[in-house]
């Protein structure tokens, strides 16, 4: 069987536009991502486990410090929330 290969749109699409995924990210990721004037005042332990909630389409849509607090706000949005490990 051959693979079949899916874009950003293809994804939002099977996903519905009020499916979100939420998935823990390391909070170094994040600072290195984020520009510097964003991240001045700041104090997070880079080893921190934080949590984003990414679109279907993969966009980072919000960063969370826990994971209930990133469920909690998806549905708070009428958005709904699924696990990605």
């Amino acid at each position: 069987m051959t693979p079949m290969k899916m874009n950003r749109q293809d994804f939002a699409d099977l996903g519905a536009p009020d499916l979100v995924y939420v998935r823990a990210i390391r909070a170094a990721d994040v600072i290195a991502d984020a520009p510097v004037a964003a991240t001045a005042g700041l104090s997070i332990d880079p080893a921190a486990t934080l949590y984003a909630v990414h679109g279907a389409d993969g966009e980072r849509l919000a960063i969370m410090m826990d994971r209930e607090t990133a469920f909690a706000t998806a549905v708070a949005h009428e958005l709904e929330p699924v696990s990605v490990h």
